[in-house]
């Protein structure tokens, strides 16, 4: 059985949720192969996925939204990026469609989530199964008219699945398809974490210890912003911040979820997996507010019912105003359950033996 997983590349939150759901689908279908076709960096997808064997097909499937920063969106570049990738799809069709016939396997298609596996499904004629929060529908409506055509070809898209494994911290998701609900779908830790903590010279209470983490583009702190905050460490992926005395600089191909544990505190933007992370290692989450993506409000006000949290305007966050020193505010709703990517690793092997001349295929 091969699984061809389209992957947006708009941020490494798409990536990191579908390397989570395939490596529970690797614990039960050892011997199915999975290929991750996605213009994420193959160094990430080799952190992402581990000891877990995978392919990698080098292919752009989605925009997203050009992000002008850590926390702004660049509408203009974002349409000019559509136009381009509309003229590249169709030979990038062609070219896998012919890879996935030649592979001359049983073959599903899932997508997290770019509108263009849709058109490549049906090319090869395969089940297409949708891993989502959300659909680029719901992002480039409210972006204005010249987003229109883009969001109804993005709903279009969507309902030719098959099935939606419908993930929590969603923004409303109607496209009419059979779904499956999920929980929070975190990576699971592989590294020891006293051997990471004495490595990064942790202090033992874990209190003391907070991760700052704004994905790719980070967000520019300045380094002697941590020193407001002597009594605390801080763990980052950026270099410039890790030059403060009271830093500590997460090491190469190591993943932020692996210190979640060691730290009482993450100092983060919206984002659905460092979310699914953080609330799934009991880790507060300082939220930096984000505008101009219409997924931001939603997981603030998800993170508010499910999550322990402070909320934090940019300015100051940008100001060094983080409020470390005040409690946490408890969740107004009940906690989400962590199984999320084992429930669809399930949900895709029940699919798969589900489908006329799919059945006891592995």
């Amino acid at each position: 059985m091969l699984i061809y997983a389209c992957v947006s590349a708009h941020g490494f939150g798409h990536g990191s949720r579908t390397a989570a759901v395939l490596t529970a689908l690797h614990g039960l279908h050892p011997h199915w192969r999975l290929v991750l076709s996605t213009a994420l960096p193959a160094s990430f997808l080799r952190t992402a996925l581990g000891p877990v064997p995978f392919e990698h097909r080098p292919c752009r499937w989605d925009v997203g939204v050009v992000q002008a920063n850590a926390l702004g969106a660049d509408a203009a570049a974002t349409l000019e990026a559509l136009t381009a990738l509309e003229t590249q799809l169709p030979e990038q069709w062609a070219r896998e469609q012919a890879w996935l016939v030649a592979q001359g396997q049983p073959l599903l298609v899932l997508g997290d989530v770019p509108p263009a596996a849709a058109e490549l499904a049906r090319r090869v004629g395969a089940p297409l199964v949708w891993l989502a929060s959300f659909g680029w529908e719901a992002i480039y409506a409210p972006m204005g008219p010249a987003f229109a055509v883009w969001a109804s070809r993005a709903l279009a898209a969507y309902r030719q699945g098959d099935l939606l494994l419908h993930c929590p911290l969603a923004m409303p998701i109607a496209w009419g398809i059979p779904e499956v609900a999920i929980g929070l779908t975190p990576g699971q830790p592989r590294l020891d974490p006293r051997v990471l903590a004495e490595e990064l010279g942790l202090p033992a209470e874990r209190h003391r210890c907070v991760l700052i983490s704004f994905g790719g583009l980070g967000l520019g702190l300045a380094p002697e912003l941590l020193q407001r905050w002597p009594d605390h460490v801080f763990i980052t992926a950026d270099p410039q911040l890790a030059a403060a005395p009271n830093a500590r600089l997460l090491p190469a191909g190591v993943r932020p979820l692996e210190v979640m544990g060691l730290c009482d505190r993450l100092l983060t933007k919206p984002g659905y997996s460092s979310f699914c992370e953080a609330l799934a290692a009991g880790v507060g989450v300082h939220l930096v507010h984000r505008e101009g993506f219409a997924e931001a409000p939603v997981l603030e006000a998800a993170l508010v019912r499910h999550g322990w949290h402070r909320l934090l305007s940019q300015r100051q966050a940008l100001q060094g105003n983080w409020q470390l020193d005040q409690p946490l505010l408890p969740p107004q709703g009940p906690a989400l359950g962590a199984d999320g990517s084992i429930q669809a690793a399930r949900a895709i092997g029940a699919f798969v033996e589900a489908q006329a001349g799919l059945v006891g295929v592995d």
